[in-house]
């Protein structure tokens, strides 16, 4: 993987009197800058980049930095110099940053913060050098340097962005007001110093930059809203070099770039102790025992894996394991044949990535060749076949390569197709074929106006069609929320977590111009549609109920049942059960706990080894069989008000799901809402019930670095910044 690009950022942001003013029901420019402050460092933070950040506050009550001399550069202070973004930053912003009492000149500042970057990037290699600059400008500035201080971020390549309460372009036809008074929120009214200040900024900016430099100067508001979505984790596109094989005879030098593949978070969760957080301070150890009745302990180099065949377990070291993998002769992206773009299926597409495959740069030959191709297959609208082996450690997969020709570059993609195994064939009955079920016109027509006014591509003023629900414009809702709790938990350990962003919530509601146009047509759909409820069917009489009892015998001779009891007639051809046994256990097990045969944690004790017999083949129907008996333990121990037996033998199997491999045991057991037994169900229970609700949720295991599959071993990368 390669390095993402290094960058070094200075933040430098007022503090000074003025940032604290707001009018009546509006926030302080003060506390709009912090938040921006705060987001820009957690993006950084969640990123997972080397960038190094630095944090200047002027207008402050005390001094220090290094220019600090004859009375020059008074009231800035240098808070953190450069470093990568952590946690303790984030404290530290949210905890000891606090508003002054004074005033600096932002441009003394900005001469601290250029200082601050010459000094502690000199000998380095960073991509960029920026400085980004939050204050209202609501105080004198010299601008007698000017000129200078232009001449010297040209000279060091440093860029600049500003941040004020309100837009670039506020003094337009504003009043000329002349107090020191702070602005609204709307940018009217705005004192001398800022109107000089917004002069100065944009003399600074056009300077920079003639065409574009204006458009580094944002509002807070419209900062704090960007800033919202953390950012993506950033990564070079790295390529993967190959031949194309067409035969025996013809191969062209290519390189291929992933451009979409599904992105996982990079932080694993860890076990850490409770008390300290250190990780060092856990210790787990793993130890292969032998199911006896003295569980002997086996070495773990006298352990190896089998594999279910049926009933009988075949044994498969690790020798076998190397044998059997797939030889290959590395890298390959072979042509099979050509085939219809028609009669490769949109919906059969699969994999886990999208592979771009260019010529090999500096290569005129392979370009030529490739270039020929990829026109040959989009004129005739076919595609090629190809054999795609990653490298020698890679199962081999077969996919389409498509034609790709845009404006700026040509490519084919190459998309993974499924193998046999891989498709699954349902059949369904035909609804042609029952009258019953065939819609009316009107139903048609209803539904096709649904369809029409639920469009998300309209036609846009020059008359192209553009989508207004762009999927791939929405940042994953799992990844903000996440990082959304991590910080809250990370600056306030003890503060409950707050709830989802209303930004995140609407950005995946269906867009407001949709839901006005479909209300008309889904009322339409409720007329024509209609709900009926379907009144369930009384159950089947017997001959009893039709022609009444001959043989009335008194309530006495009857034969009682405790309520809740179960007849079965698999106990009954059983006889007198004593055991827990292999075959019904959890019907053994209700039997033994309401006929008192033997007491109750005895029990409980035949059955727990019955599912631990069970769990050790790790199959499916055996899965089932143990949650049967799960439930049967959990309501008998409800039934004798004894919980502790139950919640004591769940909290040792969740522990020792991941040493047994049983996770997806656990999730059956999930899905069907096993949890602990609360004190609201049995007064004795130790377990509240949030404490059980919680039970279920289980933490992930640290994953252990393996050789690469076919899947994830080591695949090209992003493409974005090449573009």
């Amino acid at each position: 993987m390669a390095r993402a690009s290094k960058s070094a950022v200075v933040l430098c942001m007022d503090v000074g009197f003025s940032m604290s003013n707001s009018a009546p029901g509006e926030e302080a420019p003060f506390e709009q800058a912090k938040k921006i402050i705060q987001k820009f460092i957690q993006r950084q933070v969640f990123a997972e980049n080397k960038n190094e950040l630095g944090l200047v506050l002027f207008g402050t009550d005390d001094t220090k930095n290094s220019l600090a001399q004859d009375g020059q550069y008074q009231n800035i202070c240098i808070h953190r110099h450069l470093m990568m973004a952590d946690f303790e930053l984030l404290e530290e912003i949210e905890h000891n940053l606090q508003p002054g009492g004074q005033h600096a000149d932002w441009l003394d500042a900005l001469v601290v913060c250029m200082d601050l970057l010459q000094k502690e990037t000199m000998g380095k290699k960073y991509e960029r050098l920026n400085i980004a600059v939050l204050t209202d400008l609501n105080t004198p500035a010299c601008a007698d340097q000017l000129d200078i201080i232009i001449g010297n971020l040209k000279k060091a390549g440093i860029t600049l962005q500003f941040f004020l309460p309100f837009p670039v372009d506020a003094d337009e036809g504003a009043a000329g007001d002349a107090g020191p008074r702070p602005p609204p929120q709307s940018g009217k009214g705005l004192s001398r110093e800022q109107k000089q200040g917004l002069e100065m900024v944009r003399q600074v900016m056009t300077s920079l930059d003639e065409e574009d430099g204006l458009d580094e100067v944002y509002t807070f508001s419209n900062a704090v809203e960007k800033l919202s979505i953390f950012k993506r984790i950033e990564r070079r596109p790295m390529g993967w070099p190959c031949q194309l094989t067409i035969g025996s005879s013809l191969s062209i030098r290519i390189i291929g770039y992933k451009t979409v593949c599904e992105e996982k978070i990079k932080k694993t969760w860890v076990i850490v102790d409770a008390e300290s957080h250190q990780k060092d301070d856990v210790k787990r150890d793993t130890v292969y025992c032998l199911s006896d009745d003295n569980e002997t302990e086996v070495q773990k180099d006298d352990v190896i894996q089998g594999f279910r065949y049926g009933s009988d377990i075949v044994p498969f070291s690790k020798v076998d394991q190397e044998q059997m993998k797939y030889k290959s002769d590395g890298k390959s992206f072979a042509v099979l044949g050509f085939t219809k773009q028609e009669l490769i299926y949109r919906h059969q597409f699969m994999g886990q990535q999208i592979v771009k495959v260019f010529a090999a740069k500096d290569d005129e030959h392979a370009a030529v060749a490739l270039s020929a191709l990829i026109h040959a297959l989009d004129s005739l609208k076919m595609v090629a076949i190809v054999r795609y082996v990653y490298d020698r450690r890679s199962n081999p997969q077969v996919g389409a390569a498509f034609p790709c020709i845009k404006d700026k570059y040509e490519c084919l993609v190459y998309v993974q197709l499924p193998y046999m195994e891989d498709l699954r064939q349902f059949t369904f009955p035909s609804l042609e074929n029952n009258k019953k079920f065939v819609p009316s016109e009107a139903q048609l027509s209803a539904v096709d106006n649904l369809i029409n006014s639920m469009m998300l591509v309209e036609e846009s003023e020059d008359g192209e069609m553009e989508d207004i629900f762009k999927v791939n414009k929405i940042p994953n809702p799992q990844f903000q929320r996440l990082f959304q709790c991590l910080h809250h938990r990370g600056v306030k350990p003890d503060a409950p977590l707050p709830p989802i962003e209303p930004w995140l919530k609407r950005m995946l509601d269906r867009p407001q111009a949709v839901s006005a146009r479909c209300h008309a047509p889904l009322q339409e759909m409720k007329k024509l549609f209609t709900l009926k409820e379907v009144v369930q069917k009384k159950g089947q009489k017997t001959s009893a109920d039709v022609f009444g009892n001959s043989t009335e015998e008194p309530d006495a001779k009857k034969f009682k049942m405790d309520e809740g009891e179960r007849f079965s007639l698999a106990e009954t051809s059983e006889g007198n059960i004593t055991s827990v046994g292999s075959v019904n256990p959890a019907e053994n097990f209700r039997t033994l706990v309401q006929k008192k045969t033997i007491p109750f944690d005895q029990a409980c004790e035949q059955l727990t080894h019955r599912m631990e017999q069970l769990l050790g083949n790790r199959s499916t129907d055996y899965y089932m069989k143990t949650i049967a008996c799960v439930q049967a333990f959990r309501e008998q121990s409800i039934k004798v008000s004894n919980a502790d037996l139950f919640n004591s033998y769940m909290q040792s199997l969740k522990n020792s799901v991941p040493d047994k491999n049983l996770q997806e045991f656990w999730d059956l057991l999930v899905a069907d809402s096993i949890t602990l037994i609360s004190k609201d169900e049995v007064e004795s229970s130790t377990v509240s019930k949030q404490e059980a609700n919680q039970f279920s949720t289980f933490e992930e295991k640290e994953e252990v670095a393996a050789a690469p599959s076919h899947e994830d071993a080591g695949d090209v990368d992003d493409l974005l910044d090449m573009m």
